[in-house]
């Protein structure tokens, strides 16, 4: 079997000593650059199965990076950002991240995250089943269980719902979200966004006040767990 090939980019020589013995202890393959110019290359190159991409390179923006290679590739990435702005983080979601973790960052915490970013990446859009602990969703049928239960929503539910768990693991903007389900002309509409979440939430949790299996991002978005 071979192993993934991770490019972790990142300028700081801590980082690249810190993550390239706990990412080959995982099972993966690391190549390191320190620019954003050097990871573009590598990338095209060594053709890796994820990055892991701090924002502030000392050539060009982080944001940059994501922004090129999304003309030519849909490799996962997961952003390194010690930006508090949310703005930030919103901004490379929207250009195509998969996902992003705060520095200072926990090594269980990156590695669950590199893992859901390729299985997103992996799962088939032909997909029709998925499960997130008791509730299942039948892209098929147009139906939805928990447990034994089903669970009746509207196509606007449904429709997010479908989205979240195809995107499973991984953070979805507002802005994406609304999008992919209600169009260009919504993005803006994040309020309505969160009356179907709450909907969602009511009719999925065991406890809507405490979600488990759709949680909030806050000020960026959602992440089904």
């Amino acid at each position: 079997m071979t192993c993934a090939l991770v490019l972790v980019v990142d300028d700081e020589p801590a980082i690249h000593r810190f993550l390239r013995p706990s990412l080959a202890a995982e099972g993966y393959d690391v190549v390191q650059a320190t620019t954003g110019e050097e990871a573009l290359a590598l990338a095209s190159e060594r053709r890796p199965d994820i990055l892991v991409l701090d924002l502030g390179l000392p050539d060009i923006d982080g944001k940059v990076v994501i922004e090129r290679l999304r003309r030519v590739s849909d490799v996962p990435i997961v952003v390194l950002s010690a930006r508090d702005r949310e703005a930030e983080k919103v901004h490379a979601l929207d250009l195509g991240a998969d996902d992003f973790v705060n520095k200072p960052f926990g090594v269980g915490e990156l590695m669950a995250r590199i893992r859901a970013a390729l299985r997103h990446r992996s799962r088939s859009s032909r997909d029709t089943s998925f499960r997130s602990g008791e509730v299942t969703l039948d892209s098929e049928a147009h139906r939805v269980h928990r447990g034994e239960e089903e669970i009746r929503l509207t196509k606007r539910e449904f429709a997010l719902l479908e989205m979240l768990f195809r995107h499973a693991g991984t953070v979805m903007t507002h802005r994406q979200l609304l999008r992919g389900v209600w169009g260009p002309a919504n993005e803006h509409d994040t309020q309505y966004l969160r009356v179907y979440v709450g909907h969602l939430r009511a009719k999925l949790e065991r406890d809507p006040a405490a979600p488990r299996l759709i949680v909030t991002e806050p000020g960026i978005g959602y992440r089904l767990i």
